[in-house]
């Protein structure tokens, strides 16, 4: 039985490759979208990206075809259920955390700041899937503190693994919370993410003493769609869905909008681009319980900043 305060143990999944070709930055570039599956029978359980959104796309379609395999671990309510879902079957935190690896296969990011913004992924997930919320006037207990609404599993291994950290934490500040979540959490999404084939796993040494552990791509299908998907919400400005604006509202937190779209190759300035990442971040897409856990990621995410510099500052000086 997993522990409340560990993502330790959790199996493989199993996910198909989808390699697109298209346009990034500019519309006129959709040439045209080719899908490759490793596996052909499983062609027909591929939906369409406006399919599993809802359909909320009002003029191009926000990505190319996404496989939706049956996944051994994988919540079945992320795959089928409508607005749910990210690409494919891929968690929030794990999309988040393949944009915020570079080539070589290390973080682009402070690894406290990453852990916290890995956790709040989770917290929103839970969220958007109705499974957790914040307390209201009718609620026992003071109002804006953590609730489970429904306790049952997500079929998620890692989901159902964040659940039980929040069921720990009830009726205390999403604050509180951020935290334990994102414990543990990296390497566990960096593993299921090497034995799905999106990534692979390599060791090394620093000086021949040092053990290092980088997670370089090994399918780089995947993290071309997500970045396209956030592209085309903060450039061509297309109308995102739920999750779409909370991957992006992710980003913001972590101040990371421009390593993902150049503010050059579209035209945009890195201010423009913050701009347009703060409107979505902070827009009525969300419940107020997202909005209150997206505001409590960036505070972590700065407290973990100031933490790290300030460490930095004791140990130089």
């Amino acid at each position: 039985m997993l522990a409340k305060d560990s993502y330790h143990g959790l199996g493989p999944i199993r996910r198909t490759s989808v390699q697109v070709k298209c346009g990034i930055c500019h519309p006129d570039a959709w040439a045209g979208r080719t899908r490759v599956l490793r596996n052909s029978d499983e062609g027909s359980r591929l939906r369409s990206w406006s399919e599993v959104m809802g359909g909320s796309v009002r003029s191009r379609p926000v990505g190319a075809l996404s496989p939706i395999p049956d996944l051994p671990g994988r919540s079945a309510a992320l795959i089928c259920a409508k607005g749910l879902g990210s690409v494919g079957s891929v968690l929030l935190a794990e999309d988040l955390l393949l944009l915020g690896t570079d080539a070589s296969g290390r973080l682009s990011a402070p690894a406290a700041q990453v852990d916290v913004a890995l956790g709040g992924a989770n917290l929103v997930e839970l969220t958007l899937m109705n499974k957790v919320d914040l307390s209201g006037e009718l609620d026992q207990g003071k109002p804006g503190r953590i609730m489970v609404r429904d306790p049952s599993p997500t079929g998620d291994e890692v989901l159902d693994a964040a659940l039980g950290i929040v069921s720990a934490h009830q009726g205390k500040k999403p604050s509180t919370v951020i935290r334990p979540l994102g414990k543990n959490l990296r390497r566990t999404l960096y593993e299921r993410l090497a034995l799905s084939g999106v990534l692979r796993a390599e060791q090394g040494r620093i000086l021949g003493v040092f053990p290092t552990h980088t997670w370089p791509a090994q399918d780089v299908s995947h993290r071309a769609q997500v970045r396209r998907l956030v592209t085309q919400v903060l450039v061509q400005q297309t109308a995102p869905h739920a999750r779409s604006a909370a991957l992006v509202a992710l980003l913001y937190a972590l101040r990371y909008e421009h390593k993902i779209v150049d503010p050059g190759d579209c035209e945009l300035s890195r201010q423009q681009l913050r701009e347009r990442a703060e409107e979505i971040a902070k827009s009525d897409w969300a419940s107020e319980a997202i909005r209150q856990a997206i505001g409590e990621i960036i505070a972590a995410v700065v407290a973990a900043t100031s933490a790290a510099a300030a460490y930095g500052s004791v140990t130089s000086g």
